[in-house]
């Protein structure tokens, strides 16, 4: 029999919402909750804020003013390419039913879906729209690995593809009802379906494409620290509906899945400045809206299960490891994941899956863990989560690389590296200098 923490656990998870259609279901169907229906509305509004422009001034910051215009781009491009394929096969593919492994085509296109149709106490309109949000990020997260080099047909095919062979079926293994989420793994809010997802992915194409010219020998700093604190803050504002929008609810559940993404943000970013105070003399603000980047990612997954000791105790650990495998990286591996994706959001998600295990717990004020056995089967259960995203993840990724580049060039030529991305691809300039 599960406990009564169990119970309110399951009551605020993902595949707990087995409301994909069917005659029984739609006989047990809750009535539709004009107040969770207004909240998760106004929270997909605030995961697309992240993207557009959020990640995108965040990102663009980052970059050398010659390919600022290109990292818009590519955010932009993404949005739009998403949009479509998620009407057209990604959403089924992730949430329909189907197997273990991956959903079917009745919703394709949204197929059998009006007006009236609910999934859970919203309609299935609104929850398909705050999903896209989520599928839309995580291939533009993936962004930070590859700017300043990539041509931007290969931007387009990768992000495509990728969405449908390795996001899709993750979703599907955690949020759909999938053999993950089976056995009782715990991903809040995309720990796993899209930090580590993207991270892994990044890492591997960071890999293959190779570093941008004069990396590391070479100074490339960021044009514009201003701007990327600017997108850092949009993203802060727009990850309370990414959390908490994720309880699908408006209650108890999302507003502490909002009090302790925030708590876990400003954690993350004390630590990261209070880390380079110490090594580097200097705290930057670059480091700074990092590390809160980076105690969001790590509370993603558990924003929905611990409490705000557990948040304390995950940006603490996030904002010191993400920035220690962030200077590890570049400085002793000389790996150009140019903005960090995977020192950021690939650890971040990581350690965050792996900490809700512990953290969860009643002892640490948390709801409870998912699993007979307690903390110790629940990290079992975690490590596997991990294990199989992040090697899916690469392993697809790779694959993807490798016949994209079969048919197309990857890398732009030395030429238009130097002179810059804007200019020679979009045909446009940021500045007017």
């Amino acid at each position: 029999m599960p406990t009564a923490p169990r119970l309110r656990l399951v009551s605020a998870w993902y595949f707990a919402l087995l409301f994909w259609p069917s005659a029984a279901f739609a006989q047990e169907a809750p009535g539709l909750s004009d107040g969770d229906t207004a909240w998760i509305i106004t929270a997909t509004a605030l995961v697309l804020f992240m993207t557009l422009p959020g990640l995108a001034l965040f990102y663009g910051g980052l970059v050398r003013s010659k390919n600022l215009l290109s990292v818009l781009m590519h955010c932009f491009s993404i949005c739009c390419l998403v949009s479509v394929l998620w009407l057209a096969v990604g959403y089924s593919l992730a949430f329909a039913e189907g197997n273990t492994v991956i959903g079917g085509l009745d919703r394709a296109f949204l197929a059998g879906t009006g007006t009236d149709a609910l999934a859970g106490t919203i309609p299935e309109v609104v929850f398909f729209m705050f999903q896209m949000t989520f599928a839309i990020i995580t291939p533009a997260l993936i962004v930070g690995a590859y700017p300043e080099r990539v041509t931007f047909p290969a931007v387009l095919l990768f992000s495509g593809i990728w969405l449908l062979l390795v996001y899709a079926p993750v979703a599907h293994w955690i949020w759909g009802g999938g053999w993950l989420a089976a056995l009782g793994v715990m991903d809040f809010a995309g720990g796993l379906v899209v930090h580590l997802t993207a991270g892994a992915s990044a890492l591997v194409l960071a890999l293959i494409i190779g570093r941008r010219r004069g990396f590391p020998h070479e100074p490339i700093t960021p044009h514009s620290p201003g701007l990327t604190m600017a997108g850092a803050a949009m993203l802060w504002v727009g990850w309370f509906g990414f959390n908490g929008g994720s309880a699908l609810a408006a209650n108890g559940n999302a507003g502490m899945a909002i009090a302790v993404t925030h708590v876990s943000a400003a954690t993350g970013a004390l630590t990261w400045a209070a880390v380079e105070w110490i090594r580097y003399g200097k705290p930057s603000l670059v480091g700074a809206v990092t590390g809160m980047v980076a105690g969001l990612a790590s509370i993603t997954p558990a924003s929905g299960f611990v409490g705000p000791i557990g948040a304390l105790i995950i940006g603490l650990i996030g904002g010191y490891v993400c920035q220690w495998v962030t200077a590890h990286l570049k400085q002793v591996r000389h790996i150009d994941d140019s903005l960090d994706v995977f020192a950021v959001h690939g650890v971040g998600g990581i350690l965050g899956t792996l900490l809700t295990a512990l953290l969860a717990t009643e002892a640490f004020g948390g709801l409870g863990v998912a699993v007979e056995g307690g903390a110790f089967s629940q990290f079992g259960v975690q490590l596997l989560g991990v294990a199989a995203v992040g090697m899916w993840s690469a392993a697809l990724t790779f694959g993807i690389v490798k016949v994209i580049g079969a048919v197309a060039p990857l890398r732009v030529s030395e030429v238009v590296e130097l002179e810059g991305l804007d200019v020679n691809i979009h045909g446009e300039r940021a500045y007017d200098l």
